[in-house]
C-alpha cells in the first residue's frame, strides 16, 4: 500500500484489477468535478489520476493481445488459445 498526500493508505496501482482501477479513477473525476479539492489536492488527484489511466489501459491493451491469440480452426471457429508472446 501506497499513501496518498493526506497520508491515507491507499492500495498500489500495480496490484490493483482493472475494475478496482477504473472506481477508483471514476472517483478521483468524482472529486475533481466537485471542485470542492484544494489545488494541491487536485494536483494529487490528477498525477494519481493519470497513473490509474495508463494501469487501465495496459491491462485492456494485454486483454486486447489475449483475445487476438485465439486460435481457429480451419473453418473459422475457435479452436483454443496459444499463449501470447510480448515480443512477436
Amino acid at each position: 500500500m501506497d499513501q496518498d498526500a493526506r497520508g491515507d493508505a491507499t492500495p498500489a496501482i500495480s496490484e490493483m484489477s482493472f475494475e478496482d482501477a477504473l472506481r477508483a479513477l471514476e472517483e478521483i473525476v468524482r472529486k475533481l468535478e466537485s471542485g470542492e479539492v484544494t489545488l494541491d489536492r487536485s494536483i494529487d488527484l490528477y498525477e494519481r489520476g493519470e497513473a490509474l489511466r495508463t494501469h487501465c489501459q495496459a491491462r485492456l491493451d494485454a486483454a486486447q493481445a489475449r483475445i487476438e491469440k485465439i486460435v481457429t480452426d480451419g473453418q473459422g471457429r475457435a479452436s483454443g488459445t496459444a499463449p501470447f508472446d510480448a515480443d512477436s
